[in-house]
């Protein structure tokens, strides 16, 4: 059993926290906020005791797994003092909500601390384990579209609203270019591999009040072009939607709060028709924050790496910290 502790007891959090009720070789045992009454409900709700200091609930509980769920700009202090304290505490795990950090420094450091600590640090892009994404990278793999060519993301809705409006800071959050459609990123760089290049326009850290947008443009080394589409100026819900066009094919995925389409495929005929094929799925069998934790866990319960791995998580940021240089400076950025 992984006794677990809860850096955080915002929205995030409380969606872990509702996570490990359902994983049965994990309990969590403490909840700290900088806000000790918001500590207290989400503790409370999962029979665990609440904190308003990190380093006093890691003495006291000695926990198995810390997971960091907290705004991004303090992802590094609790996991470096986390991997500092892990020997003493007897940590085996760290795990941090995307992203990974707000700078690449930030990025390297917790990455450093760990492997000096010698504990694995898992970067929660859970984009990996929603099944519709899962299946369109396999089929990708699988050579289903033939040579992929071109792929447009989009992903979005209104501003999200947190502790002292977090997300409206670009200086806290990187805008929706790092905190959102980074999870577009990592899935892209999983599924078509390294990027040469990034160039962008959006909003910015010059968005209007309580709203933010992003296009970016990708081209891998594989010569595949991305189109990453992000919004927070969609007050009609979220939504998201895909499409993966190669020599071969079409992929296409439309989801629209709260309902979803099926993952489509469109193969070209031998005379040029084309033809649609649902491919089934149901996406919400299993929560996939829950599939995520899971996979951490069992991942140190096996004493395996896990499969999204720092580097993911540290390329994942350098692509949203590019898109975000290149709106500034109007040029791309070559990698």
């Amino acid at each position: 059993m992984f006794r677990v502790v809860l850096v955080g007891a915002g929205g995030m959090a409380g969606v872990h926290a509702n996570c490990y009720k359902s994983i049965e070789n994990a309990k969590l045992v403490g909840v700290m906020d900088i806000r000790m009454e918001y500590a207290e409900k989400l503790a409370s709700k999962h029979d665990s005791k609440a904190f308003d200091d990190f380093q006093t609930m890691l003495t006291e509980l000695k926990p198995d797994v810390v997971d960091v769920c907290c705004p991004t700009p303090w992802h590094a202090d609790y996991v470096c003092i986390a991997a500092e304290m892990a020997s003493e505490i007897g940590i085996k795990g760290i795990s941090t909500e995307k992203p990974m950090a707000r700078t690449l420094k930030q990025c390297e450091d917790m990455t450093v601390a760990c492997e000096a600590a010698g504990v694995p640090l898992f970067v929660a892009h859970v984009l990996r384990f929603f099944p519709e994404f899962a299946l369109a990278k396999q089929q990708v793999d699988s050579g289903a579209v033939g040579k992929p060519a071109a792929i447009r993301t989009r992903r979005g809705g209104p501003m999200p609203r947190a502790w002292n409006d977090w997300y409206g800071n670009y200086e806290m959050s990187g805008g929706l270019t790092l905190d959102m459609i980074i999870h577009d990123f990592d899935w892209l760089r999983w599924t078509f591999g390294e990027v040469e290049r990034v160039y962008a326009k959006g909003l910015g850290d010059s968005r209007l009040p309580d709203q933010d947008y992003s296009l970016v443009t990708i081209r891998f080394n594989s010569g595949a072009i991305a189109h990453v589409e992000g919004t927070w100026s969609d007050p009609s819900g979220f939504k998201v939607t895909f499409e993966i066009a190669g020599d071969a094919g079409l992929i296409e995925y439309n989801f629209n709060m709260p309902t979803a389409s099926p993952l489509t495929i469109a193969m070209a005929g031998a005379e040029g028709q084309r033809r649609g094929v649902a491919v089934p799925e149901s996406p919400m069998h299993t929560n996939p924050y829950q599939l995520e934790l899971e996979h951490f866990l069992s991942s140190l319960e096996q004493g395996v790496p896990a499969s999204i791995t720092p580097k993911d998580g540290i390329e994942a940021v350098r692509i949203a910290l590019a898109a975000n240089d290149s709106i500034k400076t109007g040029q791309p950025i070559v990698f």
